[in-house]
């Protein structure tokens, strides 16, 4: 496929009316982890059903189109499975610069994932003031030495998402990779697929995933296995350039319970285009 992202980040209406809408989606094997779904793939998804809810009653179709998830806070309940899921999505405020949506997201009894979602206008100028991040120095294209997450790379057989785009990681930050401990900072490119990179909305909802997508730091501490996320929060701060987009995962503190992991992600033009921080289990 040319769009896969597109095709897991698509909302069919069920019922609407202006304030609430029931809608489904069917998230495929390619956006998982493991046996379950991506976490950041979820968080899109609610992200696509809080835009086409917001667009049910919208006064003016061009303006709104301009509209988009600057934040997306999510609330992980269970893991669902590759499939179908259902979506509620409640208008809580229709403003002229921000607007809220409340999704539910759900897979047969159980609800998965809760999330508050604010759009408005994503920046388009120049920034006032930026301060510089590690980021700025890293390539905006993978170099020769990057490691392609694909094929039979001891990643690609649990990290089946890299099925449905173009990864690779930066070796020289992916300590656990050669069995060594390093810094908690993993830096890696993704790159939507051709065909999810020409539709605006999807290649939004990319970047959004993007907020997601590092194999948890821990792994640089020699800490294996499931970190299951509590909570995440990204935002969206431009709309992402085609290309190459440059990821930086890092955390400050893991605890004996509890870490916390940020994502920083530019695209190729060097511009922030999303921010994350999520909360996490440490692997037992």
């Amino acid at each position: 496929m040319t769009s896969p992202f597109r095709a897991a980040t698509t909302v069919q209406t069920v019922e609407r009316t202006e304030l609430e809408g029931s809608y489904s989606a069917v998230i495929g094997s390619t956006w998982t982890i493991g046996s379950k779904v991506h976490g950041g793939t979820m968080l899109a998804v609610c992200a696509a059903a809080a835009k086409a809810q917001l667009g049910e009653g919208a006064d003016d179709a061009a303006s709104d189109a301009a509209v988009q998830p600057l934040a997306v806070s999510v609330t992980y309940l269970n893991a669902p499975d590759p499939g179908e899921v259902a979506l509620t999505a409640i208008v809580r405020k229709r403003g002229k610069r921000v607007s809220h949506v409340d999704v539910e997201m759900t897979q047969g009894e159980r609800v998965a994932v809760r999330a508050v979602v604010t759009l408005g206008r994503p920046d388009v100028e120049t920034p006032r003031h930026e301060v510089a991040s590690s980021l700025a120095s890293m390539p905006a294209e993978p170099p020769a030495d990057a490691h392609v997450i694909g094929g039979d790379h001891p990643m690609a057989s649990v990290v089946h998402v890299s099925q449905g785009c173009d990864m690779r990681i930066d070796p020289s930050s992916a300590h656990f990779l050669s069995g060594r401990h390093g810094e908690l900072e993993v830096r890696m490119w993704v790159r939507p697929y051709a065909g999810d990179s020409a539709d605006p909305d999807t290649a939004v909802y990319f970047a959004l995933m993007t907020g997601d997508i590092s194999a948890p730091v821990t792994m640089n501490r020699g800490m294996f296995g499931w970190a299951p996320t509590v909570q995440l929060t990204t935002y969206l701060r431009k709309l992402p350039a085609p290309g190459w987009l440059r990821v930086a995962a890092s955390s400050t503190l893991i605890g004996d319970t509890w870490f916390e992991e940020d994502h920083l992600v530019l695209d190729s033009t060097g511009a922030v285009v999303v921010q994350s921080r999520q909360l996490a289990m440490v692997p037992r």
